[in-house]
Parts: C-alpha cells; structure tokens; sequence
C-alpha cells in the first residue's frame, strides 16, 4: 500500500528498497488484554440480551472502551515503520503527528543483529546501526524478518560506494586531461597511460 507522507520524505531518484515493522508477536502481545476485556464483555452481554436488561445496554457501551484502545494499537504499530531506501535507513513513528529520524548509508559504520533461538523460529530480532552521526547508535527492536533488513541495508550501502567510486561522464575528459599532463610530466609511463585511459574511456 503506498504511503504518500513517506513518498514525501524521498529525495529525488530515491527508491523504497524495504519497509518492515516490529512483528506481530509482539503487537498480539500488547492487545491481548483488549481482546480478552472485549471476548469477556461479549459473553456477559450475551447472558441478558434476551431479556434486554439496562445491564446489557451498559455492556455493548462498556466493550467500545477496549475496542478504541484496540484500534489505536493497531494503527500506532502500522505506522511504526523501518525503512529502507537506496540512499538512507529512515524510522517513522505516529498517527497524526509524525517523528522521523534516518540514518545515511554513508555514516553507517557497522550493523549489529541480535536473535535469540524464538526470534530464529518466528523471524524476529534486533538491529543496531551504528554511525558516524551524531545520534551515534539507531536500535530497532524486535524487528521483523532482521536478516532481510540487514541485507537490504548493506547491499544498498556497497552500491551506493560503487557508484560513488564511478566518475561521473562529465569529468572523464578532464581526468583524461590530467592524465596527459601526468604522462607529459614522465609521471605514467606509455602503458600505464594508455591503460588509464582506456578503462576512462570504458566509464563513458
């Protein structure tokens, strides 16, 4: 499903690798309570509906309360979201009021995973990123399908290096240039010259 606030977020050429969530262990985990609040207020309802009572009136009010609470859980774990991207790893939390921070493929130094035997069993774990920014260390817990993330961040990382190593075709004349004067110079011998700047000539 398209998330336009978070189209909003991508520079231009920006492409959306992966998007991942905390797992849904742990979502069922934190509305457990609701459900079993709500599945209880049923069948009590159940017991009196036949005969109407304001009790039971009471009761179909009463279960709203967990059911709202149900549905805020549910939309603060869709929106809690890791993503990500060709150029950045970017973390957003909030319904309406959104809090973003990312991270750079370029500062990133090091990628920790941390998965325990259940986290193996259900695929879930623990990212750490650690950078050269300020904020030092993003951790991400109990993250689903870790491994994939980890990968997907470390491949767009060594691309991004690529590319960057590539000169761009504007400036192969003027390395050719350099070269030349390099050459003139006694600096690169004829192979060495001619070598160089073939593989330029390759790049364009």
């Amino acid at each position: 499903m398209s998330d336009n606030y978070l189209d909003q977020l991508l520079s231009e050429d920006e492409k959306i690798l992966l998007v991942t969530r905390q797992h849904w262990l742990f979502l069922l985990g934190q509305i457990a309570p609701e459900l079993a609040l709500i599945l209880l207020v049923l069948t009590a309802v159940s017991a009196t509906w036949i005969t109407w009572t304001a009790t039971a009136a009471f009761g179909y009010l009463l279960v709203l309360l967990p059911v709202i609470s149900l549905v805020r859980d549910l939309l603060i774990w869709s929106n809690n979201k890791h993503v990500v991207s060709s150029r950045r790893v970017i973390h957003m939390s909030g319904v309406w009021s959104k809090n973003v921070t990312d991270s750079s493929l370029e500062k990133v130094n090091d990628v920790k995973m941390e998965q325990s035997a259940m986290g193996r069993v259900f695929n879930y774990g623990d990212i750490e990123i650690l950078t050269a920014s300020e904020f030092g260390v993003n951790r991400f817990t109990h993250i689903a399908k870790p491994i994939t993330l980890k990968t997907a961040m470390l491949n767009a990382k060594a691309k991004m290096d690529k590319d960057e190593s590539v000169p761009d075709a504007m400036d192969i004349p003027r390395l050719i240039t350099e070269l030349s004067k390099l050459h003139e110079q006694g600096a690169l011998s004829d192979t060495e010259f001619s070598q160089k700047k073939a593989e330029l000539l390759a790049k364009l």
